[in-house]
């Protein structure tokens, strides 16, 4: 995402959402009733962002539930995957967070690539000197 205009990439918006759950799942594991409402407020905002029509208060309701039920399973993996490592649930969901991250921009890096490749093909190199 290099320009405010520009339309982001589907795989801006799924590392956006895969984000929101993680936070989400932070927010659960903390038990912090101000983290809980500032994550709610989080996907609603972001569901908001991501859509390009209103949805009916019914789908945004469900969406909304979605990314919640998803943040619940993610705390629930991530608090046994920390448990059986024995590391803490914020290292895991940290990397769990990291890895999103780095998948947005390993993607973005071959887009890239892929483009560059496909700018300088013009045929010139078949062509012998």
């Amino acid at each position: 995402m290099t320009d405010e205009h520009a339309t982001p990439r589907p795989e801006d918006d799924a590392a956006r959402l895969g984000l929101v759950v993680v936070g989400e799942a932070a927010a659960l594991q903390s038990g912090d009733d101000a983290a809980l409402d500032a994550s709610e407020q989080n996907i609603h905002d972001t569901v908001d962002d991501l859509v390009d029509e209103p949805l009916t208060p019914r789908q945004e309701e469900v969406v909304e539930r979605l990314a919640s039920a998803g943040g619940t399973l993610t705390a629930g993996l991530s608090g046994a995957l920390a448990a059986s490592t024995d590391r803490s649930v914020e290292d895991v969901l940290g990397g769990a967070a990291r890895s999103i991250v780095w998948q947005q921009r390993l993607t973005q890096e071959r887009e890239d690539a892929g483009g560059q490749q496909s700018g300088t093909s013009d045929g010139d190199e078949h062509r012998e000197s």
